[in-house]
């Protein structure tokens, strides 16, 4: 993939991406290559997110929109490999290194993403789950879920809806589960911290849906075929059969539609899961 061509930029902890050459009548096709009016415009894009393997296939879907990469998140190691990976292929990347619980470093992620083409989209892509009985789950557990996937996503908000307000236009995607419609047995730390974020989300998108804000929440149900999950249980692919698990390009497609919809049909949630999964 020739990714020589891109002049924007995304994060990883969270995913901020600006377009400033699009505009509510720009229309989306039924292809990998979203289409804009001319090369020209969609070189004004800004982009950034927080999750190695979704992150970095966002990226590389948006490559062929005219996308560089912020990365951000605090694993420096991880980001810098992924940061290679897509250099490799021609992209402008920028590594980031911090936490998006914290304010601070939000508001960093936010203003060095902003000095780049200004950010049209942030997306909150948190996605650890340590599983636990409820009584040996202690306060620091839940506190622990809690800042990860609630409190990244108000501290990402804050940080990031100024700059989008004041130009009028901009998407806010959260990164949600299937625990934040039904809590299930060892869950109960991450259901409720999901379930956090999808109110966040929804309260978001009544506060600034009439002000050109499209904010939605995505629900992932089901395993996401990426590192982690095919390290951890090496058998789960063979397991749960031919595309059985969540493809991450397939994902990142999808949260690239999300960003282009017209706003006359915006998305508010949308789900995503395998064709196989019981739901």
């Amino acid at each position: 993939m020739d990714l020589s061509h891109l002049q924007t930029a995304m994060l990883y902890m969270m995913y901020l991406i600006s377009y400033n050459g699009l505009t509510e009548t720009d229309t989306v096709h039924h292809s990998t290559k979203l289409h804009t009016k001319n090369d020209k415009e969609m070189a004004q894009n800004t982009a950034t997110s927080n999750s190695p393997d979704a992150s970095a296939l966002i990226v590389s879907v948006g490559a062929t929109q005219g996308v560089c990469a912020a990365i951000a998140g605090r694993n420096e190691e991880k980001l810098c490999v992924t940061a290679q990976e897509l250099a490799a292929s021609g992209a402008k990347v920028a590594v980031i290194v911090g936490d998006a619980s914290r304010a601070e470093d939000a508001a960093r992620f936010v203003a060095q993403a902003e000095a780049l083409p200004p950010m049209a989209i942030a997306v909150q892509n948190a996605a650890s789950n340590v599983p636990a009985p409820f009584f040996d789950t202690d306060e620091a557990h839940f506190k622990l879920h809690w800042r990860e996937h609630t409190l990244s996503a108000f501290q990402l908000a804050q940080a990031s809806l100024p700059p989008i307000l004041e130009r009028g236009t901009g998407t806010l995607i959260f990164t949600g589960a299937s625990a934040s419609l039904r809590g299930k047995v060892h869950f109960a730390s991450f259901a409720a911290a999901k379930a956090g974020m999808r109110m966040l989300s929804q309260s978001l998108a009544h506060e600034y849906g009439k002000q050109g804000i499209h904010v939605a929440s995505v629900v992932i149900d089901g395993m996401i075929k990426g590192e982690r999950a095919l390290s951890r249980l090496p058998d789960l692919k063979q397991d749960l059969g031919p595309d059985g698990m969540l493809n991450i390009e397939a994902i990142a497609e999808a949260y690239w539609v999300l960003h282009h919809q017209q706003r006359s049909a915006w998305t508010l949630e949308m789900d995503l899961r395998p064709w196989a999964e019981n739901f």
